[in-house]
């Protein structure tokens, strides 16, 4: 799926060693098509890592996608050098009037907090309903999308006693639904998460579909048709070493943390990680890919009507 990203971007580089199809302006000016138009609001501190993870899978495919890198108007991050955030990313405010074929909101590490003490909740919350009338598809990860399910049907997230923190086997719940085509019975995914959905308080909210569940970690992706959402409160975007680099922050910094289970062999941390989620990830986003591109309008301005 070619990916359209500008020639600078740190991601442009790192994913067309990775083999990923990659294409700058003026290669993708010679197609005859109409690219889809993705948005990333990256809510992450790290914006290069979460920006590079997201393109990598959703530029995995046969179809041309243009990537737009949104930002929250007011809020200003630390983590990621201004001139990477003024060369390649726009403000909430300068892209409401526009129409896009698919939304992700990532996580964000403020999982401490209710929704309502973060600082641009007021302005998510606009995001949100303005994908009802601008977004075909939305797809809300982790804490994104514990926000959207707790926006749109009042659904909580519920504080754990100690990190959610490794790699977790998943049950399939749904064998015929198009986000799950090709996938196995069961699937590994990342956990690292201080909070968890529950699953009785998402039945009882009602328009809830649970495709991905886990004995130990809950469910784990819900489709949400109403909304035209998914919400998956994992990570199968991570990178191979994403929980290491977590785990190794953490003992550096004296913070009390467990080795994130079923990641390293033996659960020995002196090992190398081994990644046995990357194939089902590069299934469910490119299926996800694969319905916007089967339902969503030529006409993009049709979007939302």
């Amino acid at each position: 799926m070619p990916i359209k990203l500008p020639e600078d971007l740190p991601a442009f580089s790192v994913l067309r060693t990775e083999g990923v199809h990659v294409m700058a302006e003026r290669e993708a000016m010679r197609q005859d098509i109409r690219p889809l138009r993705i948005g990333l609001l990256n809510l992450m501190p790290k914006k290069i890592q979460t920006e590079t993870q997201f393109a990598r899978l959703v530029g995995a495919g046969p179809l041309q996608i243009e990537f737009h890198l949104i930002r929250m108007s007011e809020h200003q991050t630390r983590n990621t050098a201004a001139e990477h955030m003024e060369a390649f990313y726009r403000p909430f405010t300068e892209v409401r009037d526009e129409k896009f074929d698919g939304l992700i909101i990532t996580g964000a590490p403020i999982e401490h907090l209710d929704f309502r003490q973060v600082s641009y909740w007021d302005e998510l919350r606009e995001v949100m309903d303005w994908t009802q009338t601008n977004v075909h598809s939305t797809f809300g990860v982790c804490w994104g999308g514990m926000a959207m399910i707790s926006h749109f049907h009042g659904v909580p997230k519920h504080m754990l006693g100690a990190k959610l923190f490794g790699c977790f086997r998943h049950r399939n719940l749904d064998p015929t639904s198009p986000y799950l085509r090709g996938f196995s019975d069961d699937c590994v995914i990342p956990v690292s998460r201080w909070t968890e959905m529950r699953q009785d308080e998402v039945d009882a909210a009602g328009g809830l579909r649970t495709l991905l569940a886990s004995d130990k970690a809950g469910p784990a992706l819900i489709e949400d048709a109403a909304h035209r959402a998914l919400y998956i409160f994992n990570h199968f975007e991570y990178d191979d070493d994403t929980l290491k680099q977590e785990y190794d922050r953490d003992i550096a910094a004296g913070v009390p943390i467990g080795v994130p289970c079923n990641y390293y062999p033996e659960d020995n941390p002196t090992r190398a990680p081994l990644n046995r989620w990357r194939s089902h990830a590069h299934l469910l986003y490119g299926n996800w890919i694969n319905r916007i591109y089967q339902t969503t309008p030529y006409d993009i301005d049709q979007i939302g009507r």
